[in-house]
């Protein structure tokens, strides 16, 4: 990010600020962007929780060795006299109006508002903000709202919640934020494919034959078992998460790089997107549920035995699915998601399997046999891009032969210390929602996976999988039944 100028003058406001996602990213976000020069003495940070405390309390609970952060202590130094701390209920006016006169002590300007908050409070707050005015723009001053998922728990609950934002703000105002679309190698993705001609060229289904989007995590439920018993992994991570990897992959060449170019194209694959119908969830839609085991030198208990997990609880903490995105360069190409947690390796990826070559002139070879040709995008944790080849194995014989071509984001531009917060919230700040979810996206994503949503909720148990494993057998039929298989987790 050398050479790019700071963001402009704001005050970044943070619901939540006392929670897990300041403590482990956004405040860590915010130092690394200090120390890079993405944002200099022009912000100012006031944070909003019901603890009890002061400036000096909040800012001490954000230093470096707590914050986990490898930044210098400079850069803290500099951002840690511009925080402030309010402490209100979220759902109480006189919140708002304390906020309303600490903002306009600080001359009332640019003003972003980041939820980071349970979505319950989501409602409230803007309802709130809207009625303190304080998402008015006014002389040239921006108002911005980011939200973090989950946005909705399905389609008619995503559809009134956007209803109900888009009420009292406009959507060039509303940044809905998927993490996942701030880490290098994901945004890399657009770039791979349309600076490079070689690429773009076999970017179809001419000759790729089938895609797989895997998000495999070690981590079992923890302490989050009362938000992720009511969600579960496909509600968790598929219409955000994956539908993002997805359309990264299946969306047509913008225009331009501008942000509404950009996300029509991403709209236009969510509404091609063709989930399982209800008669097919049984056969394309699979769920699996960890039970007690290890993973590498950790003990794992039963999912239903984890706090505040229903004892018989039926929510799925793995979910596969196939589907198909009905477009013309995409037709008849097979796209197989899986995520899910406690699982063997943590990893997440994009492998694109192309077809074989028709026909192997090589004496004695059925060109049947050969490895197909694969570009393997590794998101995390180790980012970079492997491309699976047939080459001459070394002797007198013309005998092919796997081999494979790397390339480590870590070894071209050194390791990162980033977070992937901190383009998300540069963009927040300068205005630019090329990687924020749109209102039609997220509605889209939800119906296409609607139709499995109400056959799980009507019935039927998740099929268990030792927590260590790579998941559940159903997984492994619903791809073997089309002659394919998962490609491996982990290294």
């Amino acid at each position: 990010m050398t050479g790019t100028p700071p963001a402009p003058q704001a005050t970044l406001v943070i619901f939540g600020i006392t929670g897990d996602l300041s403590h482990r990213l956004l405040m860590p976000s915010l130092i690394n962007m200090t120390a890079s020069g993405l944002v200099d003495d022009q912000l100012s940070i006031i944070g909003i929780g019901r603890t009890e405390g002061d400036d000096e309390w909040l800012r001490s609970g954000f230093d470096p060795d707590e914050a986990k952060t490898s930044t210098p202590a400079t850069a803290w130094e500099s951002l840690r006299g511009r925080i402030s701390y309010l402490r209100g209920d979220l759902k109480q006016p006189a919140t708002y109006e304390r906020l309303a006169s600490m903002l306009e002590e600080r001359g009332d300007g640019n003003v972003a508002f980041y939820f980071a908050t349970a979505p319950e409070f989501f409602d409230d707050i803007i309802h709130q903000l809207a009625n303190a005015g304080l998402l008015r723009e006014h002389e040239g001053a921006f108002r911005r709202v980011a939200i973090e998922k989950p946005f909705g728990h399905d389609f008619e609950s995503a559809r009134e919640l956007n209803r109900k934002i888009l009420s009292l703000v406009d959507e060039k105002q509303v940044y809905r934020v998927d993490h996942f679309l701030g880490k290098e190698t994901v945004q890399n993705i657009m770039v791979t494919r349309f600076a490079n001609t070689m690429v773009e060229s076999v970017w179809n289904s001419k000759y790729i034959e089938h895609v797989q989007i895997t998000v495999a995590e070690t981590v079992d439920v923890g302490g989050r078992g009362s938000f992720y018993d009511a969600a579960g992994a496909l509600r968790d991570m598929v219409p955000n998460h994956l539908f993002q990897l997805l359309a990264m992959i299946c969306m047509e060449p913008p225009n331009s790089f501008d942000a509404e170019a950009v996300r029509n194209e991403k709209a236009k694959v969510f509404r091609a997107i063709r989930g399982p119908r209800p008669e097919d969830v049984g056969r394309d839609a699979v769920r699996g549920r960890y039970s007690a085991g290890r993973i590498g030198d950790r003990k794992v208990g039963d999912y239903r035995a984890a706090k505040d997990v229903a004892p018989d609880s039926r929510t799925e903490t793995y979910a596969a699915l196939k589907l198909t995105v009905d477009s013309w360069r995409w037709a008849g190409v097979p796209f197989y998601l899986r995520t899910g947690k406690a699982l063997s390796h943590r990893d997440s990826e994009v492998v694109l399997t192309f077809r074989p070559v028709p026909f192997a002139q090589f004496r004695g070879i059925d060109v049947s046999r050969l490895p197909p040709n694969k570009l393997v995008i590794q998101i995390q944790p180790d980012e970079g891009m492997t491309l699976d080849l047939i080459g001459k194995r070394p002797g007198p014989e013309l005998e092919p032969a796997p081999v494979q071509m790397n390339f480590s984001h870590a070894n071209a531009f050194g390791p990162s210390r980033t977070t992937g917060y901190e383009t998300l919230l540069y963009d927040l700040l300068h205005g630019d929602q090329t990687l924020f979810q749109r209102a039609d996206e997220i509605e889209a994503a939800w119906l296409a996976l609607q139709p499995v949503i109400e056959a799980w909720q009507s019935g039927g148990e998740p099929e268990a999988y030792v927590a260590g494993s790579a998941g559940p057998k159903c997984a492994e039929e619903l791809i073997e039944r089309d002659g394919r298989q998962w490609h491996a987790i982990g290294p």
